[in-house]
């Protein structure tokens, strides 16, 4: 069993602790391995009847997947794909345990850390829960799982996959990614600003037509989205919409056999820069393959969703 995972089992809960708190608990692919093995032995373990997921630290749950490994993976030319399968089969097996998973989601829970808690039976938020899906940052699209409710989240849910947008645990409360407060009421910011600008500006299925919207907008968050979506891979921007949409009419299971699909076609794309101008070298200046979200061909989209 990983070090860089605790478990035990207590009055017949088993808990998992994520166990890399100078990273916020990033999941790398031993992390993920580990807990596939628990979750798996757990299902016919008759002295467990539930499962806990928590985080060490007070920064968070976990950050994400760690996507400096996969970055490596892909450099090296070793089968990086074996990280997301891993992930998603892990997501899915969470999601149809036998055996009921609650998720504890304090303070940071973003990405692929998102994606797991999300796909327990039970989703407890607190007062410093601080979510997000930061994908199109690093040229890739919210993955595990998670388009399954960002598309059932009207506008907010495609503001936040195009644009990374963060949001709060009663924001993930009202979009359904969350099912209940340690803390008593939480507020929900994001979700109360739909109907002052997110409403109008994203309702395309056009990530042109959607830019153009914020920046045409007079409220002064529209804008400020705008100038986030424009620092955006264009190339993720319009394969997040695509991926959002088509969502809206999948199971979580064919949501996450999508990401799987989509992630082989689009991470060679732009990922490799963007995680070395995010997290390698921090130099916030990516060099996207596309200049611009106008710039970016429809048909290199659709090549990424034919089966």
């Amino acid at each position: 069993m990983s070090e860089l995972i605790s478990s035990r089992v207590d009055a017949g809960v088993g808990h998992i602790e994520l166990n890399r708190p100078r990273v916020i608990n990033s999941l790398n692919l031993e992390m993920l391995q580990a807990i596939t093995e628990l979750i798996v032995a757990w299902q016919t373990d008759d002295e467990v009847r539930a499962v806990e997921l928590t985080g060490v630290g007070d920064r968070g749950f976990s950050a994400g997947a760690d996507v400096k490994e996969l970055a490596a993976l892909l450099a090296a030319g070793d089968d990086w794909l074996v990280f997301l399968r891993t992930e998603y089969e892990l997501n899915a097996m969470v999601r149809h345990s036998v055996k009921p998973v609650t998720s504890l989601m304090h303070g940071v829970t973003m990405g692929g850390g998102l994606g797991l808690a999300s796909s327990a039976a039970r989703r407890i938020v607190t007062h410093s829960t601080y979510m997000a899906m930061p994908e199109t940052k690093i040229g890739l699209f919210p993955d595990a799982g998670m388009m399954f409710h960002l598309a059932r989240a009207g506008t907010v849910g495609t503001h936040v996959a195009l644009t990374s947008a963060p949001f709060s645990g009663g924001d993930a409360l009202r979009m359904d990614i969350a099912d209940e407060s340690a803390d008593g009421p939480l507020p929900a910011p994001l979700m109360d600003a739909a109907g002052d600008w997110i409403d109008e500006c994203y309702a395309s299925d056009d990530p042109s037509e959607i830019i153009q919207a914020l920046e045409r907008h007079s409220h002064p968050d529209a804008h400020t989205a705008a100038r986030e979506l424009r620092a955006r891979s264009p190339f993720s921007v319009h394969v997040a919409l695509r991926a959002l949409r088509q969502a809206a009419s999948l199971d979580i299971d064919e949501v996450l056999r999508q990401d799987l699909h989509v992630a082989e076609r689009m991470v060679p794309i732009d990922f490799a820069e963007g995680v070395r101008a995010l997290l390698i070298d921090k130099d916030n200046t990516p060099e996207w393959r596309h200049a611009s979200i106008e710039d970016v061909p429809v048909a290199l989209v659709d090549d990424v969703f034919v089966v």
